[in-house]
């Protein structure tokens, strides 16, 4: 089926792992809400075959976030399906200070889409979704309304 890139900005709820959740129940009932296979995010992940094989090519492909900045390792089969955050120095690096806004967020992500799409193929990029490197993970930042963690904008790819 290929890679496909997914992106979110979501509520942000006392914690990350809080806020995956509620993303998840919402994109589950989006994707799965009229599906008689599935009754549930835990089905959905149960099934092996489907999950290890296809996936869903969205944040249901991720399963648990992880609070290193260390890269993933395509050799470490714990590092897939993990959602982790972006280091602060590379925060600093791409919104220019320590509080990015939601807005901020969808304008690096535009801006981002609009450098791949002049890129040469296989050339690399310095740009915001650059930073996940890893199929089958995904990168989170969180964003700010008026100096208070307000949402988290999250980024990743699933499939080959």
């Amino acid at each position: 089926m290929g890679g496909s890139g997914w992106e979110y900005v979501t509520a942000y709820k006392s914690s990350v792992e809080e806020s995956l959740a509620a993303l998840h129940e919402q994109v589950f009932a989006e994707l799965y809400g009229n599906d008689d296979e599935y009754g549930s995010i835990e089905e959905l992940w149960a099934d092996e075959e489907f999950m290890g094989e296809e996936g869903t090519h969205s944040i249901l492909d991720i399963q648990r976030v992880v609070h290193t900045t260390a890269a993933p390792s395509e050799q470490a089969i714990e590092d897939y399906g993990t959602l982790r955050p972006l280091p602060t120095g590379r925060i600093a690096h791409h919104f220019g200070g320590n509080r990015p806004t939601p807005e901020r967020f969808q304008e690096l992500l535009d801006e981002s889409y609009e450098a791949m799409r002049r890129r040469r193929p296989h050339e690399q990029g310095q740009t915001l979704i650059d930073e996940c490197r890893m199929r089958w993970t995904g990168v989170f930042v969180v964003l700010y309304t008026d100096e208070e963690a307000s949402h988290v904008g999250i980024f990743g790819y699933s499939g080959d």
